[in-house]
């Protein structure tokens, strides 16, 4: 029953990710960042420079997919959509389960030095072209 009862404990972090995302779900649901003049903030890279930084429209890309658009989340970023998105949830699988088990995994470097390289070629490559 220990083993038990020590699991759920280590489960605290998790359970609060997702209730932070839980509420972020909600909130996307009731306030369209599209609109001008929502509540929402604005992404502070491209507010100091005027250039779309990677993650730029992820907001945009979680609301459209919320509301079953995915030709639109694409659309307001394609990288993070493809390829963030499944990474993210990859991490908090494996996150999740080495908390319940007590286990202490790191992930391989390749995956931050893939992630840094997609991310910058992401980067430049969107504002070069526009997207």
């Amino acid at each position: 029953m220990q083993t038990l009862k020590g699991a759920f404990a280590r489960m605290k972090a998790p359970f609060g990710v997702l209730a932070l995302g839980g509420a972020g779900v909600v909130l996307l649901q009731f306030v369209d960042p599209n609109k001008p003049g929502n509540l929402l903030p604005k992404c502070p890279f491209n507010w100091l420079t005027g250039l779309n930084c990677p993650a730029c429209g992820a907001t945009r890309m979680v609301h459209a997919l919320l509301h079953g658009d995915v030709v639109s989340a694409f659309h307001f970023n394609a990288v993070l959509l493809a390829l963030g998105v499944p990474l993210a949830v990859w991490l908090f699988a494996r996150w999740t389960r080495d908390r319940w088990t007590g286990e202490r995994r790191s992930v391989p470097k390749s995956v931050g030095v893939a992630v840094l390289v997609v991310a910058a070629v992401w980067g430049v490559g969107r504002n070069l072209a526009g997207i």
